[in-house]
C-alpha cells in the first residue's frame, strides 16, 4: 500500500514536489520527507534543502494563527473539533514550562528532536502559546529544523548505504 501511495504521489507531482509537500504535513514533516527523498535515489542534500523548506512553510501561518484557532476549536459545538483543540492545549502545556524555562533555546531543542510530534508544527504552537516574538519563534524553529533535517539526514543516507 505504501508503495502505491509512494508511486502514485512520485508520477503525479515528481519526487522533488513529493519531497517538498511531504515536509508540510503535520507529525511527518522532514523526519518522513528525508528518508522518502533518499528512497527515491534523489541528492542528498536537494532532499534536505526541500524538506527544511517545505518544513518551515507552514511556520509562519502556524505562529499567526494557530492560538486563534485552538481557542475556536476547544470552543466548538463539534465534538471532534472541541476534543482536538484540547487535546494541542494539553500538548503545549505539557511541555511549556520547560520551554519556557530555556525560550528560544527550549524552542530550538524541542524542534530539532527528530521524533514524531516535536517538529515545527508543534514547536511553532508552543512557541505561539508561550507567546514568543515571531521572529525570534521563526528562527528558533528554523534552527531546530535544520538540525533535525542533518541528524535524519545521515540516519537515512547511512541506512541506505547498509542497504545498497
Amino acid at each position: 500500500m505504501i508503495e502505491s501511495i509512494s508511486n502514485y504521489l512520485e508520477e503525479s507531482v515528481g519526487a522533488y514536489w513529493c519531497v517538498f509537500f511531504c515536509a508540510m504535513i503535520p507529525i511527518i514533516e522532514l523526519r518522513g520527507a528525508i528518508p522518502l527523498g533518499i528512497g527515491f535515489g534523489l541528492n542528498p542534500w536537494i532532499v534536505y534543502l526541500l524538506a527544511v523548506l517545505g518544513n518551515m512553510l507552514p511556520v509562519p501561518l502556524v505562529l499567526f494563527f494557530i492560538e486563534k484557532f485552538i481557542e475556536w476549536c476547544a470552543r466548538s459545538n463539534v465534538k471532534f473539533l472541541n476534543k482536538f483543540g484540547s487535546f494541542l492545549l494539553r500538548k503545549a502545556e505539557k511541555n511549556r514550562e520547560k520551554i519556557e524555562k530555556f525560550g528560544f533555546f527550549g524552542v530550538c531543542l524541542f524542534v530539532a528532536i527528530p521524533l514524531p510530534v516535536t517538529g515545527a508544527w508543534t514547536g511553532s504552537l508552543v512557541a505561539a502559546i508561550i507567546h514568543m516574538k515571531w521572529w525570534k519563534a521563526a528562527l528558533s524553529c528554523l534552527l531546530g529544523v535544520m538540525i533535525a533535517g542533518v541528524i535524519v539526514l545521515a540516519i537515512s543516507v547511512g541506512v541506505a548505504a547498509l542497504f545498497s
